[in-house]
């Protein structure tokens, strides 16, 4: 059984290893497995079709992806105050 995952140029590649990091295509933000935004929003309906997988957080960054602000608060922290040095 394989997994599709996306790669650090936003495209997807089949893997053996299922990813360790969840995202959503549309909003471009990546996160926990088990974040509770996104299970909350999967519950809702709609977000499955948007979801996509990293293999880890370098690779989420490398395709654009910024942190979730609610599983990954540290690191959305230092995403905002890079994006707010960089204007």
């Amino acid at each position: 059984m394989g997994y599709t995952l996306l790669g650090a140029d936003g495209k997807p590649y089949r893997s053996e290893v299922p990813g360790a990091l969840g995202g959503h295509r549309r909003l471009r933000v990546y996160g926990r497995l088990n974040c509770p935004a996104a299970l909350r929003a999967l519950a809702r309906g709609g977000y499955a079709a948007h979801r996509v997988f990293f293999a880890d957080e370098s690779t989420a960054v490398a395709a654009g992806y910024r942190p979730c602000a609610v599983c990954l608060r540290d690191q959305y922290s230092e995403w905002k105050e890079a994006r707010r040095r960089s204007r």
